[in-house]
């Protein structure tokens, strides 16, 4: 089979949470550049539409939602507002997530008493829990409603290498959400597989996008987070896109249950 049929994602209905910038936007770009139409939720609506906007210029056919994942009926309804445009829902990108804050320690290791265990507010701890864990079990559970009755479906999470590495220098709350949330993506590979629905998570590193504040922006912060990364630079969102088009294609169709990193090697110690 020839790579353009083996990644051809064209006309699948694609929806993204949390599409209105960083990654969530960089994977609306590749599935739009391969001719999916796409559905973009956030609840940045002014973000929204610029990129709505942007992608509509260049061709894509777009179905746009203001929505926050923490508000699960108005999540559940955008999905079926979506479905009820299109007819049918191929692939859900579950990419919404927000930052923890700093940790404990800066990314140069001096301690930060504002992220310490007990400096942590339940309404911060609630809140990331409610966004990176609780809002990606209602987007897979609003996709695989839509998916079930056809027998298919691929399923992505935005998960972190945070799942399965402490990070002193990310906010607390932040490690045992991206946990659970990869731990769900298992457990919905497991139940889903029966109804051909792929379930699989793609774990980033350092990406510099707006997530926490939009620190690794900065070019000092940057630097001193490259330090640890064995291919010594941060991503850019568009790091993402060849993983993202894969893992909705028809090239990852035996794929399911798995997270995979696109870390640069972080993940695996520092290599100098």
């Amino acid at each position: 089979m020839k790579a353009e049929q083996l990644f051809d994602v064209k006309d699948n209905i694609v929806a993204i949470t949390g599409a209105a910038s960083g990654i969530g936007l960089a994977i609306a770009e590749v599935l739009a550049a391969n001719q999916a139409r796409l559905v973009l939720f956030d609840i940045d609506k002014a973000s929204l539409a610029v990129a709505s906007d942007r992608l509509t210029q260049n061709g894509a056919e777009v179905f746009v939602r203001a929505a926050d994942v923490r508000d699960r009926e108005a999540l559940r309804q955008a999905f079926d507002e979506a479905v009820a445009h299109y007819g049918a829902l191929d692939t859900v990108f579950a990419n919404a997530g927000i930052g923890a804050g700093p940790g404990f320690v800066g990314v140069e290791g001096a301690r930060y008493p504002g992220g310490a265990f007990e400096a942590i507010t339940d309404n911060h701890w609630d809140d990331v829990i409610a966004v990176n864990l609780s809002g990606v079990f209602v987007t897979i559970q609003a996709a695989a409603r839509h998916m079930k009755p056809r027998r298919k479906g691929r399923i992505i999470v935005t998960t972190s290498i945070a799942s399965f590495r402490n990070q002193g220098w990310i906010g607390t709350p932040y490690m045992p959400a991206k946990a659970g949330a990869a731990h769900l993506v298992r457990q919905a590979a497991l139940e889903l597989a029966e109804f051909n629905i792929t379930v699989n998570a793609i774990a980033p590193g350092a990406f510099a996008t707006n997530i926490g504040g939009g620190r690794l922006r900065s070019a000092e912060v940057a630097a001193a987070v490259s330090r640890g990364i064995p291919l010594g630079r941060v991503a850019e969102p568009r790091d993402v896109q060849g993983l993202a088009l894969f893992l909705a294609s028809r090239a990852a169709s035996f794929v399911t249950g798995v997270e995979i990193p696109i870390d640069g090697g972080a993940s695996l110690g520092r290599g100098s």
